[in-house]
């Protein structure tokens, strides 16, 4: 005879059963954590962090690097009157110092330490610099993390194989792939930030980029009557959110997913589809 008078589990005890259980790899893991999200044992904010978390430590400097040409450095032989006006104009705390060439990275050139400057004080720049730290292209984004918070350094210069300068990142680049963008008071939402060459007929492009920016700056026609921007017609495509390394083409164009959490795109990279190039 059954004795069906012990109360049966609660749904949360139930779930905590079956969240107890170990993971054996990183999908169910990710399962695990949408369904602790479903029954609201997690908000959207930290399950969005922690799969940022779980990014991190399978990224790459190279795939969120600034590229070398789009680097504000700033010349070490320039003069006072031609240095000051790029600094405030690009606003940047740091700056990368180079020696003429953009492959010779001599330092790291603070901001404040251009103040003598505007006195008209004699200020020799290449005292104020402090040592530049060069990592490779294939460094792990959670280990270059671990080192900066060590070092407490803010910028890295990324290096190629041959040892050339690929680009940089900051320490906010990495921190931007845990809790999302982080937009200070020099941040702007404008057309040509949202777009950026990279490579011929290859594109970063924000997932908030209105269409008909995206339409006028590459040539497209896509229809903004549905959908307001990128993000919004590359996930209609998908029929669902797509994951970071997932690609459609759509058009023209070939759509792969850089960054992405459970709520929403943020980065793409975009490239022209070859037999659009030869049209």
């Amino acid at each position: 005879m059954n004795d069906d008078s012990s109360p049966r589990p609660s749904l949360i005890e139930r779930l905590t059963s079956w969240l107890s259980r170990e993971p054996d790899n990183r999908e169910e893991l990710l399962e695990l954590l949408h369904a602790a999200y479903a029954n609201n044992l997690l908000d959207a904010d930290a399950l969005s962090m922690i799969e940022g978390v779980m990014q991190v430590s399978e990224m790459q400097a190279r795939e969120i690097m600034i590229p070398r040409a789009q680097m504000d450095v700033v010349d070490i032989n320039d003069p006072p009157e031609k240095l000051l006006p790029y600094v405030i104009e690009t606003a940047h705390s740091r700056f990368p110092a180079v020696d003429g060439e953009r492959d010779h990275v001599v330092g790291i050139l603070l901001a404040k330490d251009l103040l003598r400057l505007c006195n008209g004080e004699e200020v020799n720049l290449r005292e104020q610099l402090r040592p530049a730290v060069f990592i490779p292209e294939s460094k792990r984004l959670n280990v270059l993390l671990r080192d900066f918070r060590a070092s407490r350094n803010h910028i890295a210069i990324v290096v190629d194989e041959y040892g050339g300068v690929a680009g940089l990142v900051t320490i906010e680049d990495v921190l931007e792939q845990i809790v999302g963008d982080i937009e200070d008071e020099y941040d702007y939402d404008e057309a040509e930030d949202n777009i950026l060459a990279e490579a011929d007929a290859v594109f970063r492009v924000k997932a908030q980029t209105e269409i008909a920016d995206f339409n006028q700056t590459l040539g497209a026609s896509f229809a903004d009557d549905e959908f307001d921007t990128v993000g919004g017609l590359v996930a209609n495509a998908f029929g669902r959110l797509p994951k970071r390394g997932e690609s459609v083409e759509i058009g023209d164009f070939r759509f792969l997913v850089l960054r992405a959490d459970s709520r929403r795109l943020h980065t793409l990279s975009v490239s022209r589809l070859p037999q659009a190039s030869l049209l």
